[in-house]
């Protein structure tokens, strides 16, 4: 966590995993109820990790390819 935030920009914190945190949070606090502390925080990291991750591949997905619009200029 530590690592984390002092790698990330501000701004980076504040678009990327501050949804995906608030996201994977309501998940947790609405499904995970495993009457126990060390497996309701390692599903609440492994959901924040997957949300993250999800949030990442639509990112790239719907990001134009550089490559692609280089071959298709005359």
């Amino acid at each position: 966590m530590y690592t984390l935030i002092r790698t990330l920009p501000l701004r980076a914190l504040l678009v990327e995993q501050l949804p995906a945190l608030g996201v994977s949070l309501a998940i947790a606090e609405v499904f995970y109820k495993f009457h126990s502390f060390l497996l309701e925080s390692m599903a609440f990291l492994f959901t924040w990790y997957a949300v993250d991750g999800i949030r990442a591949w639509v990112a790239q997905t719907l990001r134009p390819d550089s490559n692609s619009a280089a071959v298709h200029k005359p």
